[in-house]
């Protein structure tokens, strides 16, 4: 049977629009290197032209909710049909004895705790894992179990591979959502390397002497007790519009899982700079008030 015959008979279905669906931030679906090493994962398992399939779905917002817990990530996207589709995807996680080994080589390099902390995948941190004989990846397509309520019989589907891609972006927002997916969620990580700190710490502590800090003496005048003084011209230093817009929110990274037409931080950044603004004028006009 022809593949003319298949097209003119079985044409190929369109999505149906989706309201405030999931869009793609990023051209590449991720700019660090860990989201970058998902996909590339994911395409070592023989994946790669169905994983393509689902970009289209990933980039126009079909994917109307993603959950990631322990292992799981639970979606919907809409399809063709009325009723979104149902998706499922089991990641194989580790074991807490893995967990614990992969600690202690973590502790064992200071660097990779640090730049974990300030929320940075350690560029070799998959050498850490494989000393703890584990992946911090999957490492074989049977890690991955997928399910979708859709007819498509190809495994990934291209609702399925639409959820890859976003995952893969979100970990540009949050990596530890990739061990998160192993099995460990970030406190459990933090506490993990906290215990294995704690024997050092407690024989540091016992070393060291303990100093006394002096206090601060109170007035000698009782009616100075409830006084603050006078507040000096310049207070309030220098007032200007912050050098850097919606610094704060750039800190804390982009917004998970973003639904808007615009980029999140670029967003932020027009109204922080609105409200920047405003907020000068009315402190201006207080003062020349005062």
């Amino acid at each position: 049977m022809s593949m003319r015959f298949f097209r003119e008979y079985f044409p190929r279905s369109r999505p149906r629009a989706a309201q405030g669906g999931i869009k793609a931030q990023s051209k590449r679906f991720g700019e660090s290197w860990w989201a970058k090493r998902w996909l590339e994962v994911l395409e070592s398992f023989d994946i790669g032209a169905r994983l393509s399939r689902g970009r289209s779905y990933a980039r126009n917002g079909q994917v109307l909710s993603i959950g990631i817990d322990k292992g799981t990530v639970q979606a919907k996207v809409q399809g063709s049909r009325p009723t979104p589709y149902a998706i499922a995807i089991k990641v194989k996680t580790l074991t807490h004895a893995d967990w614990k080994k992969v600690a202690s080589a973590l502790l064992s390099q200071a660097l990779f705790a640090a730049k974990l902390l300030a929320g940075e995948m350690p560029q070799d941190i998959e050498e850490v894992f494989l000393q703890a004989k584990v992946s911090l990846f999957p490492a074989k397509h049977d890690d991955l179990q997928t399910d979708c309520s859709c007819p498509d019989w190809s495994n990934p589907c291209k609702h399925v591979a639409a959820v890859y891609y976003l995952i893969g972006e979100e970990f540009d927002r949050d990596p530890f959502l990739l061990f998160k997916l192993r099995g460990l969620s970030k406190d459990e990580l933090l506490k993990l390397l906290k215990q294995d700190q704690e024997p050092a710490r407690k024989k540091t502590d016992a070393r060291a002497p303990k100093q006394e800090t002096p206090g601060e003496p109170l007035p000698t005048d009782p009616a100075r007790f409830w006084q603050t003084g006078a507040l000096p011209e310049d207070v309030f230093g220098v007032v200007e519009r912050p050098p850097t817009p919606a610094a704060l929110p750039k800190r804390l990274g982009a917004f998970p899982f973003w639904r808007g037409q615009e980029r999140f931080l670029e967003a932020m950044e027009s109204i922080y700079r609105a409200a920047s603004a405003r907020g000068l004028e009315v402190f201006l006009a207080e003062k020349s008030l005062s």
